[in-house]
This record gives C-alpha cells, sequence and structure tokens, in this order.
C-alpha cells in the first residue's frame, strides 16, 4: 500500500517537482498551492506526511504545521524555505515539526528524512494502536493486572472468573516468572472475599521449623525464643484467603499439618493445645512438577489432592508471543512514568529481537528487560542496543538473506513469508514483527499463494 505525502507550496514548480520525485520513490503524492487547500486535503484525506513551504500568502507554513501538530500529533511535518534562518528552523521544531530544510532541496537527504519519518510515525501509529488495545483488555477482563489476547489467557481469565465466587481450593502451576501470585490476585479480586484479609506466604523463604510456627503460629515458651504468643497467618487469613507460594517446597511435619487444615478446617499452635478454627481459602502455586515430587517421596498425595481440586495453568511466554508487545508497551507506560520519560516504543530492530527471544525468564524477565531499556534509552524510541545482550544477540540468528538483484516485490515477499514461517504460522504476531497490519499479512500470503503478486 503506497504512503500518502502532501506537499504544499505556492510555487507550482516546486510542487510538481518534489511530486514528481517522491512518485519516483513509490510514493503517492499530492499538492496544495496553499495551506488553507492544505488542510482541507488533510482533514479528507488520509495523509501520511507532509512537506510545507514556511512563507505562502494568507495562512503560513507555521501556523499549518500547528494545526497539523494540535489535530494529527502523528503526521510527520517537514518545512522547506527558501531562506531561512537558525530562528526559523528552532520555531518550526518547537511547533513540532520533524525537521527543516532550505530550498533547493537535497532529494536525496530528503528521501532519507522521509524513510525515518514515516518509520517514525509508524511506531507511533503501533504504540498508540497497543495502548487502546491494552485498555479495552483492562476494561473487558475487570482487573488489569493480566494482560493478554492470546486464547490460552484469554481462557485462563474466564477460568479464574468462573472459580472465584467459589471456596474450592486452588493449585496454581507454571514455570518461574509467568505470573502465578498475579493469578492469584486475580482470583481474590473477582471472589466475594475481596475485601477480607489476602495473606501471602512464600515458603520457600523460610525453614521448616519457621514455616510451621508462621503458618500456624506458636504459644509462649514453645521454643527458644518464642517469648509471647503470637498469631500464624492462618489465624490472620480468618474468612479470607491464603496465598501459599512454592508450595513444593514444604516439609513432610508441615505437609501433615496443612492437609488437617484442608479437611478440618482447624489446627493447633506450635506447643498449643487449644484447637482453632478457621475459614480460609487456600490458593496454592509451584514450578515444580508435584507428581514426580510424589513419585521421589517429597511430597504426599494425598495432600496434592486436596490442593488440587481446582488446577490452574498459566502459559510460558513463548507460548502466547501475540501478547509480548501488549505487555511491552504496559511495562513501558510504567518505567517511563516512574523514570519521567517520554519514550514512544520500540525501534523495528528492537521488535524483532525481542520477539526472536524464547524468554527463559518468561514475564519476569520482560518486565525487567524493559526496565533496563528504559533507563538505558536516549532517544524517543527504544533502540536495539537499548536491549540486554541476551536479548539483542537473538535477531542474529534470525535473518533473511535477499539476493542482489532482487525486486522489491520480490524482498518483500522473501521478508514476509520468512517471518510467518518463523512466528510458525501466527500472523498476528508476524505482523507485529514487521510492523504491518495483519489485514495486510493475511492478503500479502493470500497474493503469493494465487500467484497474483509477481
Amino acid at each position: 500500500m503506497k504512503r500518502t505525502i502532501l506537499v504544499v507550496d505556492d510555487e507550482k514548480n516546486i510542487r510538481e517537482g518534489l511530486v514528481a520525485a517522491l512518485e519516483l520513490d513509490g510514493y503517492e503524492g499530492l499538492q496544495a498551492e496553499n495551506a488553507e487547500s492544505a488542510w482541507k486535503i488533510i482533514t479528507d484525506e488520509p495523509v501520511d506526511m507532509v512537506i510545507t513551504d514556511l512563507k505562502m500568502p494568507g495562512m503560513g507554513g507555521s501556523e499549518l504545521l500547528k494545526k497539523i501538530y494540535s489535530t494529527y500529533p502523528t503526521i510527520p511535518v517537514v518545512v522547506l524555505t527558501g531562506h531561512g534562518t537558525i530562528e526559523d528552523a528552532v520555531t518550526a521544531m518547537q511547533n513540532g515539526a520533524v525537521d527543516f530544510l532550505t530550498k533547493p532541496v537535497n532529494l536525496d537527504h530528503l528521501s532519507v528524512l522521509i524513510k525515518r519519518s514515516l518509520a517514525g510515525k509508524d511506531m507511533a501509529d503501533r504504540n498508540r494502536e497497543l495502548r487502546t488495545e491494552l485498555d479495552n483488555l483492562k476494561k473487558k477482563a475487570g482487573y488489569s493486572n493480566i494482560i493478554g489476547k492470546s486464547q490460552k489467557i484469554q481462557r485462563l481469565i474466564e477460568t479464574i472468573q468462573q472459580i472465584a465466587p467459589s471456596r474450592a481450593t486452588v493449585l496454581i502451576t507454571g514455570e518461574s516468572g509467568v505470573g502465578k501470585e498475579l493469578v492469584a490476585d486475580a482470583i481474590v479480586s473477582y471472589s466475594d472475599r475481596k475485601d477480607k484479609p489476602f495473606i501471602k506466604v512464600h515458603c520457600a523463604a523460610l525453614n521448616a521449623n519457621l514455616l510451621e510456627s508462621e503458618l500456624f503460629g506458636h504459644v509462649k515458651g514453645a521454643f527458644t525464643g518464642a517469648v509471647a504468643d503470637k498469631k500464624g497467618r492462618f489465624e490472620l487469613a480468618d474468612g479470607g484467603t491464603i496465598f501459599l507460594d512454592e508450595i513444593g517446597e514444604i516439609d513432610q511435619s508441615t505437609q501433615i499439618k496443612l492437609l488437617r487444615v484442608l479437611q478440618e478446617r482447624e489446627f493447633e499452635k506450635v506447643g498449643g493445645e487449644k484447637t482453632i478454627k478457621t475459614d480460609v481459602r487456600v490458593i496454592a502455586a509451584t514450578n515444580r512438577d508435584l507428581k514426580q515430587e510424589i513419585e521421589k517421596g517429597n511430597f504426599r498425595e494425598d495432600l496434592y489432592y486436596r490442593l488440587n481440586v481446582v488446577s490452574l495453568e498459566v502459559p510460558p511466554l513463548r507460548e502466547r508471543k501475540e501478547d509480548l508487545f501488549l505487555l511491552c508497551t504496559s511495562f513501558l507506560n510504567e518505567f517511563c512514568k516512574e523514570n519521567k520519560k517520554n519514550i514512544e516504543g520500540f525501534s523495528n530492530e528492537a521488535r524483532n529481537a525481542i520477539a526472536a527471544y524464547d524468554w527463559p525468564g518468561n514475564i519476569r524477565e520482560l518486565r525487567n528487560c524493559v526496565e533496563s531499556a528504559v533507563v538505558m534509552c536516549r532517544t524517543s524510541q527504544i533502540e536495539l542496543s537499548d536491549l540486554p545482550p541476551a536479548v539483542s544477540r537473538s535477531r542474529a540468528s534470525n535473518t533473511v538473506e535477499i539476493e542482489l538483484g532482487s525486486t522489491m516485490d520480490e524482498a518483500e515477499k522473501k521478508i514476509i513469508q520468512s517471518t510467518v514461517a518463523f512466528c510458525k504460522g501466527n500472523k498476528s504476531k508476524a505482523a507485529d514483527v514487521l510492523g504491518i497490519g495483519r489485514k495486510t499479512i493475511i492478503r500479502k500470503m493470500q497474493e503469493y499463494e494465487s500467484g497474483t503478486s509477481e
């Protein structure tokens, strides 16, 4: 699809000469002899870029620039003048121009400037579309922390909404960094216990003796250092929910007491004799294969079945890559605000590297990557060099060779087909990688299959 560039100049020869040069470069050129006519075209037709003279009868180029920037801020504008000054250039850039050129125009320089400006517009448009999509997904889900449009994530959210009102025990499984704690948060937020206590315990952070005391409490004198009675997490969570993260790490003794709580809804403090009743919903999470742990004798089978009343598996990021840039956009917004930076998005090279990487650390690693990139970024977009080395190197093994002498259509065909193949047929992901619309990918692939593109 050709990009449309509007040339605004009261001198007919300059207008027609620039339009002819643009059409040789493969663009569609539109002309306007004054700013008033130009504004009507911009409001009536899709325009991708504007090149305008500064000094014209009636409305000048400066006023046109201000109107475009205030109403259509993503349309790049290049200002031309036959007698420019540094002051004119500074004013034009302050008013939103992407560059300021003097006549006669260096066409090679203009060609490079147009490509760079349109790439910037595409990036801004993509980022705006992603932000809109992100907001819509959050409104639809009614919960803002689980982000994704992939089928696996949408099914997960639907299941969370279905089970949340019950008091059933839930076991959340998945690799490290996939967001199991966020799933627990979502279950509580959708439940009728959302305003009741929600207690979180990271089981791997405590040794066996401390964990038992932490979960069930202790009485004064129960062990050295127990100088007073202490309430445990189950007692504190009464009426609400307790989240036991890394449940596969707890020892056999604590497993027995936990099994009793799940079965009988009661327990005793460490060193105590009084039985305490509790009304607590249990949500547990693990990155271990508990069935393997049962076979090894490390985890009780009866406890596993008590925990696994409802099972939720959180997919790794490599299995939901169509969510990658929604997550990137969310993290970018968060860390730009935190670091007081104005970064519009990711360059094509950076996007390609992010899409090519497998993310063994999942969402936690992606979040850290974006935070690092925001801190390192010195321009209005995150470049390949801003990404951590492990991510930036991932693009090296995913290249497309284009033979010299290939036509632009042949090169485009090879790039699109190779990208779709790399994305394992996922056209949405391929569109994200290439920075073009999904409908364009579908149309192009249909043309290639039917042979009509040659």
